[in-house]
Parts: structure tokens; sequence; C-alpha cells
């Protein structure tokens, strides 16, 4: 991972990414930081569950991970990427069975209680392993918890499980939830869901729908001299434009997340006293993908899916939807992990007499009204690049001579078409790259998911050969032998197209000068704050 945090800086340098300055002068980084001070946050959603140990997605995250903490974080520093959290230390054995965890002494809950191995025991257990979103895929094979004293904690496994998926898994998977409060009752049903109980720096005081979550500062915190900050105010405001008001009115001190709207980046990186910084989001990249319903006849055609990938203009898409704020995909691993990615894969060129000559060779004539065929089109909801792709791809298939009627829904009801009542021709779908194929690419593409998992395969997607070797990658030991074989997963991928990844990007962060310690690890936005403050 500390590869992956380097690779990115890398790749965007030079890049519109870095529409301001990233860096701070040396000489800020010698203040002293001031304690105390609230700091107001825009917050574009209102998550239904704030428990990250049952829901790992970044809306949960950005509120929940300054209360609830997972074994480790990601660091731009750090050995292997990482920096201990409620872990000191991890240990995996040579035949892949156990992993062994040192856990942080002097550890308690919000409510007073001592933190001990039996609340990470539970957790992975009871909870990210039964009913985690990504963590069922990743402790799949998890069939205990020993736990020889209060800060060791003894994972093993039934099968060979690589010390390197579990490893890179940490910082997202892994938020622990105290045992004492989970134990009694249906976890999912848990009041504490709402209003988490964690041994992170701040504690949930209140949440008001519609207007905003209050955190208060942990007085108890393990970390030395932690927080910096007495409260973190969230205001709910799920217009964009208001978030780039909001700033420029001094009413909030950051907009994450892309808040502020692309378009108004360049114009308020001129304002005095606010910063538009791309840091911090390296371990967060998301990707623009186009799902394909397989059971399609059309689309089952291998050259109607080449076709389809043919006419997309991904320069086009980079430079006009993003704004240059995302970089044009070659297959399903970002290319700025440089642990994972490969390049030698197939590519798809933006040419339309090429996309038309497959689609004749399929066998699928223009009409007399020049359509080939008509589909139907489910853009995801969660973000206006999304939706404006949704426009973009239905001309740019009317192009070819494919009719794709745009579908939109909320989110509720996009989930439930694409994932649970498969009612799609073509979706698009913003997946996260956690730093592991294993953790949440696999899934896009491995046949036998069960119905209602969000961003997964239901498409009906099934290469016996490409299931194998996510099979064979997943109890693979050696990390090099397992990258060797994702690098052929990212062949066959393409290849085949069981979907078509368009663009991958990371999000903006816009703040007021006057927060210090902002984007200082490749999850910023979702880590736990305890060291930001406020100047003055």
């Amino acid at each position: 991972m500390s590869d992956f945090a380097i690779s990115r800086r890398g790749v965007l340098a030079g890049s519109t990414f870095l529409l301001a300055s990233t860096a701070l002068p040396a000489a800020l980084w010698a203040q002293t930081p001031s304690k105390g001070g609230r700091l107001t946050v825009a917050a574009d959603s209102e998550p239904r569950n704030l428990n990250p140990a049952i829901v790992a997605s970044n809306g949960v995250f950005f509120v929940a991970s300054k209360i609830v903490e997972p074994l480790a974080e990601a660091s731009f520093t750090g050995k292997d990427g990482l920096e201990p959290r409620l872990a000191t230390g991890w240990e995996g054995s040579a035949d892949g069975l156990t992993v062994t965890f040192k856990l942080r002494e002097g550890v308690t809950w919000h409510d007073g209680k001592p933190f001990t191995s039996a609340d990470v025991a539970f957790s992975a257990l009871q909870v990210w392993k039964p009913l985690q979103n990504l963590g069922r895929v990743v402790f799949k094979d998890l069939e205990a918890v020993d736990t020889p004293d209060d800060h060791t904690a003894i994972f093993r496994f039934a099968r060979p499980t690589p010390f390197q998926l579990i490893r890179n898994a940490l910082p997202a998977l892994t938020s622990v939830v105290p045992k004492h409060i989970y134990e009694v009752g249906e976890i999912a049903a848990n009041p504490a869901n709402t209003a988490p109980v964690g041994t992170g720096p701040f504690k949930f005081a209140e949440h008001r729908p519609g207007e905003y979550y209050r955190l208060e500062k942990n007085d108890a915190y393990w970390g030395e001299d932690q927080p910096k900050l007495d409260e973190i105010i969230y205001r709910v405001l799920p217009d964009r434009a208001a978030a780039a008001g909001a700033l420029e009115a001094e009413e909030i001190h950051l907009a994450a997340f892309s808040a502020v709207p692309l378009a108004d980046l360049e114009r308020i990186s001129k304002m005095p006293g606010i910063g538009v910084i791309s840091k911090g989001y390296e371990a967060l990249t998301y990707q623009l993908v186009i799902e394909i319903n397989h059971r399609r006849k059309e689309l089952a055609d291998l050259k109607v899916r080449q076709a389809i990938a043919h006419a997309i203009d991904r320069d086009f898409v980079v430079k006009t939807i993003f704004l240059g704020y995302a970089v044009a995909s070659v297959g399903p691993v970002p290319r700025n992990d440089v642990q994972f990615f490969s390049s030698d894969v197939p590519t798809y060129a933006f040419d339309l007499d090429k996309a038309n000559a497959l689609l004749d060779e399929a066998g699928y004539k223009r009409g007399d009204g020049g359509t080939r065929f008509a589909l139907k089109l489910l853009p995801a909801p969660y973000f206006n690049e999304t939706k404006q792709f949704g426009d973009y791809l239905r001309q740019a298939l009317a192009e070819i001579g494919i009719d794709a009627e745009l579908v939109n829904n909320d989110a509720a009801a996009h989930q439930k078409a694409v994932y649970t009542d498969h009612a799609f021709d073509l979706a698009i779908a913003p997946p996260v790259f956690r730093g592991d194929p294993a953790i949440s690419t696999t899934i896009l593409v491995q046949s036998g998911i069960p119905d209602g998992v969000p961003f997964s395969n239901q498409g009906g997607y099934a290469n016996p050969e490409l299931d194998a070797l996510i099979a064979k990658a997943a109890e693979t030991l050696d990390p090099d032998q397992r990258i060797a074989l994702y690098v052929d997963f990212q062949r066959m991928v393409v290849e085949d197209l069981p979907l078509i990844n368009v663009a991958e990007w990371g999000f903006i962060t816009v703040a007021r000068s006057s927060v210090k310690e902002v984007s200082n690890n490749p999850r910023w936005a979702v880590s736990n704050w305890a060291d930001t403050w406020i100047e003055g």
C-alpha cells in the first residue's frame, strides 16, 4: 500500500488533479497545534446505518470513523502502507492459517468499559464475516478467533488465506464494535447502529435529521494529547452548490468527497483563505464502470460488447464530465496501484467505424430508422458524474445504432433494479477499489454471487476459467505469485468484457486555510481526524 500511495502521486503529477498545491509550506508544519474549537463540515447524505463494521462504505466512514476505529489505518509512510490503530502489530503464519494481532493496551470504550481481544473476536466472527458487505468475502474462511489474553487475538482460517489480503483489508474492513453492547439481541437492529459507541477520538453526541450530526471530544482517548478539536459538526447539505456557498460565507470549514462541484473549483481556489486539495484519497479510488446484463442476447455477444467499448471516447469523458479530475481506465485495477496494476491488456480505442463494423459482423444490421436494437440504461444516482455519463453514453450508443432508454431512479430503486431484480440491460456504477482485487473487484465479475449484493456481478456473466483463477488467487499465499494471478485476471477481464471500465477518479477536499493536518493519509476523509486542528 505504500507503493500504492507513491504511485498515485506520480500518476497525477502535472495533471489537472493538482488544481491547487496539495503541499503546505514547511514552516506551517512547525506550528504548535491549537487545542479546542468546533470543526464544521459539509455532509451530503445521512446514512441510515452508522456502523462501519456492518456497512463498510465511505458514506458511513465519513462520520463513523471518528467514533469507531479499525485495527490499522492507511499511511503514506508506514510499513506496508499501514499505521497502528487498535492493533499495534500483526503477523501471518507461513501456512496462511493464522494471523496474530497484538492489541493496544489502555483503551476504553466511550461508556468506560475496557477494550479487549474479546471485542475483536466478537466483531470478526459475529459481524465482519456474516454481516459486513465486504467482510463476507475477505473473512469467509475465518473459523475461530483465539484470545489467550486481553491484548492478543489469533485469527484461525479453515483454508489458507493470503496475509497480503488480510493486511490490505485492515483499514476498511476491521472496524471494531463493543461486544458488551452488541452481544444481546439482533445485531442488525441494535440502537448503537445509529448512535455508535466506539474507542475513537470523538463520541457520538446527537443527530438531527436533515440538519446535522454532532460529535464531541473523547477526553479518555488513548492517543496522547488527542484529539485536538472539541467538536465536529456535519451539516447536512445535499446540494453541492450549497456546500460551495457555505464555504465562501465561512459557515463551514471543510467540504470533502468533491462536495463542491468540479465546475466551481477553479473559481473557489482563487479565493483568499481557501485551499483545493486532491491529496488524501489515494486509497479510495472510484471507478466508472458499465455493468452489462449478459442475459440479454445481444449483450452476451462479445462483438457487441467490444463495439460498445469502441464507441466510448474516454478522453472526452475525462475532460468534459470530470473536467480533467480523472484518468481513463485501462482495466479493472486502477493504474495508480503498482502493487497489482498491469497495462498488459487489450485496448479499445475510440473508433466508431470499428464499432459499427463489429455490430454488422454480429448480425445486428441497422433498420430503416438506423437503429439496430434498443436497450435499457440505468445510471447510478450517487454522483453527478455517473448521471452525466449516462446522458453521454446514450448519445454514444445512438451513434452506432443502439437506442438506449435512460431510466433514472433514486438510490434504493436503482440498487433493487440492478442488484436484485436484474431489470437493466446496461447500468453505470462507481465501485471503489480498496487496495486489493479480492476486496472489492473480483466480486464484480465472479459468478454465483447471491441476488441483492450491491456492486457485484448481477449481470449473469459466468466464465469458469475466470472463476477458477479468482479462487486460486484467493488461496495463493506467495505475494508475487498472487500478483501474477491478478495480472492474468486483468487481461482476461479486458479481453472478455464482462463489464467495461471507463475512468477512475479520486475526490477533492476544499478547506479553509485555518484547518490543519488535512489529507495527511491515503484515507484521510474516512480516518479519525485525531490530529486535525483549527488555527487561532
